[in-house]
C-alpha cells in the first residue's frame, strides 16, 4: 500500500502575490496566484495531502507584528477551505536570514516528522515555490521541485502545468540529437494539448512539423539547427529520427494505448495514415509527387522523413495519398499521420495491447 503524497507549498508568490514590500500584512495585499485553486483541486483528487512551509522575515517582531500577519493569513485559508481545498499543517519559520536557523528553508527543521513517518511516501511528493531556496528545500527533502514563474525570481512552472505534471502521469520526453551536420532538440508530452514551437530554418517545414502537434493533439517542440548550405537532407533526417526517438521513449512500455489509422481529405486529395506502435520498424509509402520541392522541403524528403521517424519509433506506419496539387499531398501525409499517432497514443485504461505481453 502506497503511503501519503504531500505537496509541500511556500506561501507567499506560490499561493498569494508576493507585494513589493514582501509582507502580507493588510487584507488589501490579499491577492491569489493565478490558477492556484482549480490546480490543488485537482492534486488533492489525485491523492495530495498540502502543508504550507514559510519563511516571514522577523515575524512577531516590532517591524512585522503577529497581528498584521494572523488577519489576511487565516483569510486565505478560509478561502481556500470554502473551495474545498484544507492545509495538513502550517509550518512558518519566523527568523531573519542572518540566524541561520535550522528551522528555515532550505533547512529542513520545520519537517523533520515528515522525513521520520513511514506512511509519507516522499518518492511521489513534490515542492512548489517561488525561489530557489524552494528548490534547494526539496533537494534537501529529497523530492521534486518545482520553481512557479515569478516576476520577481523568474521560474519555469505555471500552476496548470504543475497540476498536470503531478496528477497526469504525463509521458513526456525530450531527445538531443547533435552531430557535425545538425543539432535537434524534441520535446513533447503525449498528454497535453498546446500550440506547437518549430523552428527549423525550413518554413514549409515548420508548417508540417506544426501539423503534427496540432492535429496529433501532443505538445511538440523542435529545435533543429544545420547545414542548409549544403541541402537540407541532414535537417529533415534528423529532425524526424530524433522524433521518432522522442515517441519511442514517452511511450515507455505502451501500456493503454490504442495502438492502431486515419484517412483524410484535403480538396482534390486523399491521404491515409495506417500506423501500428507494434516495435517493428517498417514504412510502406504510396504516393508520388510532380514538383521538386513544395516551399522549401524537397519532396523527396517527405518519405525520408517519414522512414526515419518509424526507424527511430520502432512504428510500422502505411501512408498513402494521392491527388493533383502537391502541396496539398504534402500536407495531407503529415496530417492524416498527425490524426493516426494522435489516436494510437491516446491512453484508454492500463493494459497492454498485445497477445505477445511486450510491445
Amino acid at each position: 500500500m502506497s503511503g501519503t503524497k504531500i505537496l509541500f507549498v511556500d506561501r507567499d508568490g506560490t499561493l498569494i502575490e508576493e507585494p513589493a514590500d514582501y509582507q502580507i500584512d493588510a487584507y488589501e495585499k490579499l491577492r491569489f496566484v493565478p490558477g492556484v485553486i482549480p490546480a490543488l483541486l485537482r492534486l488533492r483528487d489525485a491523492g495530495f495531502e498540502f502543508v504550507i512551509v514559510s519563511n516571514q522575515d522577523g515575524l512577531g517582531t516590532e517591524a512585522y507584528p503577529r497581528a498584521s500577519f494572523d488577519g489576511p493569513n487565516d483569510l486565505m485559508l478560509q478561502i481556500f477551505e470554502s473551495q474545498g481545498i484544507v492545509f495538513r499543517e502550517v509550518l512558518i519559520d519566523c527568523s531573519w536570514p542572518a540566524d541561520n536557523a535550522p528551522t528555515r528553508k532550505p533547512g529542513l527543521g520545520l519537517v523533520m516528522h515528515y522525513l521520520r513517518d513511514r506512511g509519507i511516501d516522499l518518492d511521489a511528493s513534490a515542492m512548489v515555490g517561488d525561489r530557489d531556496t524552494d528548490l534547494q528545500f526539496a533537494d534537501n527533502l529529497g523530492i521534486r521541485g518545482f520553481k512557479l514563474r515569478t516576476p520577481q525570481f523568474g521560474g519555469d512552472w505555471d500552476w496548470p502545468g504543475i497540476a498536470h505534471a503531478l496528477s497526469d502521469a504525463p509521458r513526456q520526453a525530450r531527445i538531443v540529437r547533435n552531430t557535425r551536420e545538425t543539432r535537434i532538440r524534441v520535446e513533447l508530452d503525449l498528454d497535453a494539448v498546446r500550440d506547437a514551437h518549430v523552428a527549423t530554418g525550413l518554413p514549409f517545414f515548420d508548417h508540417m512539423l506544426d501539423q503534427i502537434g496540432k492535429h496529433g493533439g501532443i505538445a511538440l517542440t523542435v529545435q533543429a539547427e544545420g547545414d542548409l548550405e549544403i541541402d537540407e537532407h541532414h535537417t529533415v533526417e534528423d529532425v524526424g529520427i530524433a522524433l521518432g526517438q522522442a515517441l519511442r521513449a514517452a511511450l515507455g512500455d505502451k501500456r493503454g494505448i490504442a495502438r492502431y489509422g486515419f484517412t483524410l481529405p484535403m480538396d482534390e486529395t486523399l491521404a491515409s495514415a495506417a500506423l501500428d506502435f507494434g516495435g517493428r520498424p517498417y514504412l510502406v509509402f504510396d504516393g508520388t509527387f510532380r514538383r521538386e520541392r513544395v516551399g522549401d522541403l524537397p519532396t523527396e524528403l517527405v518519405e525520408h522523413f517519414f522512414r526515419s521517424v518509424c526507424d527511430a519509433a520502432a512504428l510500422n506506419l502505411h501512408l498513402k495519398v494521392e491527388g493533383d496539387n502537391d502541396h496539398h499531398k504534402v500536407e495531407a501525409c503529415f496530417k492524416a499521420f498527425a490524426r493516426a499517432l494522435g489516436q494510437a497514443v491516446r491512453r484508454d485504461g492500463d493494459a497492454l495491447p498485445s497477445t505477445k505481453g511486450v510491445l
